[in-house]
């Protein structure tokens, strides 16, 4: 028996790996570099197309709790996340082309995965099946999908932040440092007064962005992939709350609080690339040259990768899915990763975790595994696959669809304490469910 996984992404690779290692036969369908997409750059499996980090890694942040809990299932891309990480402070952030090879070897020297270099235009009828398309999903597949579920697919448009060449950094005016100082000094700051502030928002409202196509009119931004125009069109002070909050943030050359900070984050292993967090756009080319270099210490910079917008597909799923990740008219065809629903890299890993486990699980007849909301992955299954959901829309890992637990008021004051406790349930009660 071979089963089918369509996608080389995150999701699918992970997937891939999971049946592999249970004893099955896998061919995995990665289009590229056959086939293009409008923002993978090569034709490596598991690319990270937008930032490099998949968040914190500290268990009281919803995401180091997720990735925990993938820990603990045995996911394979986390393992290899950490061995390809570089310095981001308490963010587990990776080199990016270190990891993708890496992913890309493991499959290919694996004697159970057959890696397959085509596009699969329709859903296989027959077979087995794990669709990881991703949110760059082919028009022919996503028109079969969309046959498939008989629901229209919903859309929403992510943009990617410009990546630049540290050597071109001033460091007379940005500096090392993390927020609070909490873990390594590994951001490079670049600091603003208010004059310097304000001529950066005046060339950023007004610069030129690109066009979007007659379909791409009424887009939907993902909340918390916001291109930085959009953010900056709801007031001019909105930045400095938002990705250029300046809290915690001192240069101790200078001890001075600084009015607005642009913090930018290493981007491969030997620090030579660092992307613009939260500077994800849609400007044109010459307007985002113009934007950085208004920004201190970024006056001469290089610029390796420019930021675009792309759209992303993504099924509703809560009318298609249960929460094994399992289509409900069609047992044997299981869907995974940002198709999902599920935003976020470490939670396009995670999908990909329990769709590998619940068809290995499903083929050999035994009950899939349905993690309680008490846990970070069971409570995002739960949420995806809500039927009650009247506008389904793409998600993080957070706190707010945990399973609640009852707590004295003083400890639901001290936020960093009551996700601990939350944190610990959550461990214990997966400890618990493998156990059995």
């Amino acid at each position: 028996m071979r089963i089918k996984v369509i996608g080389g992404g995150l999701a699918g690779s992970e997937a891939a790996l999971q049946l592999a290692k249970r004893g099955f036969e896998v061919d995995l369908y990665e289009m590229r570099p056959i086939k293009s997409t409008q923002a993978h750059k090569s034709d490596k499996l598991a690319e990270f197309v937008c930032s490099n980090s998949l968040g914190s890694y500290d268990i009281t942040n919803a995401s180091g709790l997720l990735k925990k809990e993938m820990e603990i299932l045995g996911s394979e891309l986390i393992k290899l996340a950490y061995k390809h990480s570089v310095p981001a402070g308490n963010a587990l952030a990776i080199d990016r082309e270190g990891f993708s090879q890496a992913v890309t070897d493991l499959i290919k020297n694996s004697p159970n995965v057959n890696l397959k270099r085509e596009e699969i235009k329709e859903i296989p009828t027959e077979d087995f099946c794990i669709i990881a398309s991703g949110p760059l999903t082919s028009e022919s597949l996503a028109n079969s999908i969309k046959s498939f579920t008989g629901e229209d697919h919903l859309h929403f448009f992510d943009a990617i932040a410009p990546i630049v060449e540290k050597d071109s950094i001033n460091f007379d005016k940005a500096f090392y440092a993390a927020r609070y100082d909490k873990g390594e000094a590994s951001y490079i700051n670049c600091p603003m007064n208010k004059e310097e502030y304000d001529k950066f928002y005046e060339i950023l409202i007004n610069a030129p962005r690109i066009e979007c196509k007659d379909f791409e009119k009424d887009a939907k931004f993902f909340e918390s992939c916001l291109p930085i125009e959009v953010l900056a069109s709801r007031g001019v002070d909105t930045l400095r709350f938002g990705p250029m909050k300046p809290v915690g943030l001192i240069d101790k050359r200078t001890g001075e609080k600084n009015y607005a900070v642009v913090q930018l984050r290493q981007d491969d292993a030997l620090a030579n690339l660092y992307n613009l967090v939260g500077f994800q756009t849609n400007l044109r080319w010459g307007a985002q040259k113009e934007l950085l270099q208004s920004i201190p210490g970024l006056e001469n910079v290089n610029i390796m990768r420019y930021g675009v917008m792309h759209q992303n597909t993504f099924i509703n799923s809560p009318k298609i899915l249960n929460a094994g990740f399992q289509a409900k008219k069609k047992p044997n065809l299981f869907f995974a990763g940002q198709i999902t629903g599920t935003e976020g890299y470490t939670e396009s890993i995670a999908g990909g975790l329990i769709a590998g486990i619940n068809l290995s699980r499903y083929i050999k007849g035994e009950n899939l595994l349905i993690l309680p909301q008490t846990t970070m992955l069971g409570a995002l299954a739960a949420y995806i696959s809500c039927p009650e959901h009247s506008s389904f829309q793409p998600i993080n890992s957070n706190w707010g669809i945990v399973a609640p637990m009852e707590m004295e008021k003083k400890i639901k004051k001290d936020k960093k304490l009551k996700n601990k406790i939350l944190a610990d349930r959550s461990i214990e009660e997966l400890k618990r469910v493998i156990s059995q």
